[in-house]
């Protein structure tokens, strides 16, 4: 039996256009691959994206339970599959070349690997720096308001681990959610997403679940493009869903007091000295 790997993509409202370019982009690996589309829009008017490729499977999913829940579904299909490794793609992502294969021939070399994330590239092609420490709660209000400046850039510059040199591979507390790969075993361990985070800090509460038994990686040697929005800064709906979320993510694991925090992100530091 052919041993799949599976890929999953939440849809809202989302432009048919930018889907079928992520769609193209994951189809030029060579691997064995399905690929779900779990869509939250009120209306199944994207299942046309369904005919591109036959191995998408498209799920419509109008109760709109949030990004991370919607992810589950997928998750657990896989498992249901025996699937090895799960990819999570944001909608507005898109890049060149196999790069689901080598992330896949890497992952495969430590199974102690949980959950690994490419380098994030801006549409220009200026990187995206998302690894990250654990957060504090005046990480998050720092960086909406970052003054004064030239203590911000040394805030910033050690939060968001910006002075590690670009191609290095790395064990990172803090994953983005927008490109990863998920190690199935361990998710079978560690749980899938927390589903009382609708939108945003649904991917830091599992790296950081993931973090405590597993290594999550860096790994720059492959990019995709990613068309950042910063929604929470521009709609005050998203502000308020991003504050939710925050409130959500520091009263499950601590608001100022939180000693794992600090040995954590001091282990981590201590991989770049």
């Amino acid at each position: 039996m052919k041993l799949i790997n599976t890929i999953s993509i939440v849809l809202y409202n989302s432009n048919p256009t930018e889907i079928e370019k992520a769609i193209r982009s994951i189809f030029q690996t060579s691997s064995e691959i399905k690929l779900y589309l779990i869509d939250n829009s009120p209306s199944n008017d994207l299942r046309t994206l369904e005919e591109i490729d036959e191995r998408i499977i498209y799920i419509h999913n109008p109760s709109n339970p949030g990004f991370g829940a919607a992810h589950n579904i997928a998750i657990n299909k896989a498992i249901d599959l025996n699937a090895q490794y799960h990819f999570i793609v944001n909608p507005d992502i898109y890049f060149e070349g196999d790069v689901i294969s080598v992330m896949l021939s890497y992952i495969k070399t430590d199974l102690n690997i949980g959950m690994m994330m490419p380098q994030i590239l801006n549409l220009d092609g200026s990187v995206q720096n998302l690894p990250k420490l654990l957060p504090t709660p005046l990480s998050i209000l720092w960086r909406k308001i970052r003054k004064p400046a030239k203590a911000f850039e040394k805030f910033i510059n050690l939060y968001e681990l910006r002075t590690v040199p670009e191609e290095t591979i790395y064990n990172a507390p803090i994953l983005s959610g927008c490109f990863t790969v998920l190690n199935l075993e361990a998710i079978k361990n560690v749980g899938g997403y927390d589903d009382k985070f609708f939108m945003y800090f649904e991917d830091w509460d599992l790296s950081r679940r993931m973090h405590q038994h597993y290594k999550t990686i860096y790994f720059p040697a492959v990019s995709v493009y990613h068309g950042y929005e910063s929604g929470a800064n521009k709609s005050k709906r998203l502000f308020k869903i991003f504050v939710n979320s925050a409130v959500t993510y520091f009263n499950k694991w601590g608001w100022f007091f939180d000693s794992e925090r600090e040995k954590i992100n001091k282990e981590a530091l201590r991989q770049f000295k």
